[in-house]
């Protein structure tokens, strides 16, 4: 009779910790999704919840989500496809500017990832997108439905940053010519800074801040407002990369993977010309999302990065020393991770991925 009341208990409690866990958090489950992608926070502390298939949701830190947002683009959904990333604009208690990432078909069975921005007017049960305008599209669509990357990034000094993966093409993350592979820097509004490094290049060309990229899918500033990124390797090798403008990162020419095939990629410490990522995993950890913890909650985490991991099914926490970084720590969290973002409170949230996916709050232990 005790055994059963415990196990209620813990099933009844909003968190309730595994037997002998030893993590330094407590965690807590919000709500649940049919496969959700990626979520931000709006001022008044709210999430902004994707799910590939379509749907954007509204849902409060209690878990009650809203109908789903009118006016989102049609998505292209399957594979890796569908709706991505969300991100809020800085201003958006004035302009209520919100950005969205999405799989967009094309002519003759080709794909492409879009950002389009859009002005979101918030209801009582929901909201809508007006004047949506899209801003940036790879360049050029392909064949598949793989390494689409669209993760967003806004800088406080007015620039969006984009990750575009190479779409499992290989080449065009060396070509200048075709935006995959690539970290992309434009303006808030879609225009292109005139400082970025390849402006003469082309049209192309002028969006790139760097290349070189495989599919890479976290992106986040450190405390010094230092650039980083996440990406999946091939078969070994995912990196952890310091961001710098009109750097080469070596892909497809180097990796410390190798391909699916079997056939050898020579490795960074080959090709010293490229840069080389400052910290990597054999086996791999599938990076879902990225953040740099900037709160308090989490004092011995401020500064640190945390990664979600897929088929590690994991939390990894990064620590930073200069222009170095290595990991510090891991957390098996038991599912497949998706996204993790940092909350209002210094709370750290995480998205599961695929059907039947919670949203999970973290808290210390107290």
């Amino acid at each position: 009779m005790k055994k059963f009341l415990a196990v209620t208990l813990c099933i009844l409690a909003v968190a309730c910790a595994t037997a002998n866990d030893d993590r330094p958090f407590v965690t807590q489950t919000i709500a649940s999704f049919d496969e959700p992608w990626a979520m931000a926070f709006l001022p008044d502390g709210r999430l902004l919840v994707t799910e590939k298939r379509g749907r954007l949701l509204i849902v409060t830190q209690d878990g009650r989500k809203s109908s789903p947002v009118d006016g989102v683009p049609e998505v292209d959904y399957g594979g890796q496809g569908g709706l991505g990333d969300v991100a809020v604009h800085p201003d958006f208690a004035t302009n209520s500017l919100i950005y969205l990432s999405y799989a967009e078909a094309g002519d003759n069975g080709t794909r492409g990832a879009a950002v389009a921005r859009a002005r979101l007017d918030l209801t009582t049960d929901g909201g809508q997108l007006s004047a949506v305008e899209i801003l940036w599209r790879q360049v050029p669509k392909v064949s598949g439905r793989g390494h689409y990357g669209h993760r967003l990034l806004l800088s406080s000094d007015g620039h969006l940053f984009i990750s575009s993966g190479e779409r499992q093409k290989f080449d065009p993350a060396q070509d200048l010519q075709s935006n995959l592979g690539k970290i992309v820097r434009l303006g808030d509004d879609g225009s292109i800074p005139a400082d970025n490094p390849f402006v003469a290049e082309g049209t192309i060309a002028a969006e790139v801040w760097s290349l070189g990229h495989r599919n890479p899918l976290g992106i986040a500033f450190d405390i010094a407002g230092q650039l980083w990124n996440v990406e999946m390797g091939p078969r070994g090798g995912d990196e952890l990369n310091r961001v710098v403008r009109g750097k080469n990162y070596g892909y497809p020419i180097v990796s410390n993977g190798r391909h699916y095939s079997g056939l050898d990629i020579p490795d960074h410490d080959t090709r010293p010309e490229f840069e080389a990522p400052k910290t990597w995993w054999t086996p791999v950890i599938s990076p879902g999302g990225f953040t740099i913890y900037t709160a308090d909650l989490f004092a011995d985490w401020r500064g640190d990065g945390l990664i979600a991991g897929l088929s590690s099914r994991a939390l990894i926490r990064i620590e930073f020393d200069g222009e170095s970084a290595r990991e510090a720590e891991r957390f098996d969290m038991g599912k497949r991770m998706r996204a993790v973002v940092q909350g209002p409170n210094g709370a750290i949230w995480m998205l599961e991925d695929r059907s039947g996916a919670r949203l999970l709050k973290l808290v210390p232990r107290k």
